[in-house]
């Protein structure tokens, strides 16, 4: 049996993404900083009702976010927890807060991150497994969880609880990002070490007016982006990509491959890659 692992678009085989709670009016600095340096964010944004003369407004949110190429996903009309809701209060914020803000930006919106304490507790009647079944009939289809920051960078096993790398509040996070980029997974003697690594920065922008810190946002641009072994991804580009690339169809035998989807997709067997292009079938 041989190796087989994911390369994202290019053969690389790391990622950053960057996920950004409320929709605050500091969005804006936040997401041109990003633009400017060539990275992806996705904006979890509130209802209206909710985030107020705060938060951002509709041509604000169009100028800033969805023209560059970032992501809006949701946050919860109220902001409330899913794991202190009952499942019909639940259903009702996620599913009040995609019918706004679909209707409002004209698009499709299957992303999530769990606002407040998330699922990190459970009251109520609430279970994960609950909110994972109410979430997958919603249609969402990945949502961002806290409480967990590592440094594996491993890529998510549960899209309903992806676990992020670090807050910006991390004490670790440079740390973290300097063994990041020093993963030479292309020149990787060991098979089995070479799976894809993501780096997931998350947090809340009015934080660094909060702190006076914006330069800690600032070095971590300077850090992360521009490396050409890493591509640079919104959460759903991200899941889209993965789940493209597990719809892959192998023989019996492992010698062929069929792309059945409209991604180009990139894997490497045994430290030899391939790229397969949308409904290409190739021999190994």
């Amino acid at each position: 049996m041989r190796y087989i692992f994911m390369r994202f678009p290019g053969g690389k085989a790391k990622a950053v993404t960057l996920s950004y709670d409320d929709g605050k009016k500091q969005d804006k600095r936040l997401s041109d900083l990003f633009t400017a340096n060539g990275m992806k964010c996705t904006f979890n944004l509130n209802g209206d009702a909710y985030r107020g003369q705060a938060g951002l407004s509709k041509e604000e949110v169009i100028e800033h976010i969805l023209k560059p190429g970032h992501e809006i996903a949701l946050h919860g009309y109220c902001h409330r927890a899913p794991g202190g809701l009952r499942p019909l209060d639940g259903i009702k914020d996620i599913l009040d807060n995609r019918l706004e803000l679909e209707q409002k930006y004209d698009r499709i919106i299957r992303g999530l991150a769990y606002p407040d304490f998330g699922i990190t507790r459970f009251e109520n009647g609430a279970s994960y497994e609950q909110i994972k079944s109410y979430l997958t009939h919603l249609d969402i289809a990945y949502a961002r969880s806290l409480g967990g920051d590592n440094n594996r960078f491993s890529m998510p096993t549960d899209w309903h609880n992806w676990v992020p790398t670090a807050s910006h509040n991390n004490p670790k996070l440079m740390e973290w990002i300097e063994e990041f980029l020093a993963l030479d997974i292309k020149n990787e003697g060991y098979p089995a070490a070479r799976e894809p690594r993501l780096f997931f920065l998350w947090g809340h922008s009015s934080e660094y007016d909060d702190k006076d810190n914006w330069h800690l946002i600032e070095t971590v641009c300077e850090k992360l982006a521009g490396h050409e072994d890493v591509w640079y991804a919104t959460n759903m580009e991200i899941y889209e990509y993965s789940e493209a690339y597990q719809s892959l169809v192998f023989s019996a035998d492992g010698k062929k491959v069929y792309n059945p989807t409209l991604f180009t997709l990139c894997f490497e067997v045994d430290m030899v890659a391939y790229t397969i292009s949308p409904g290409e079938t190739i021999t190994l």
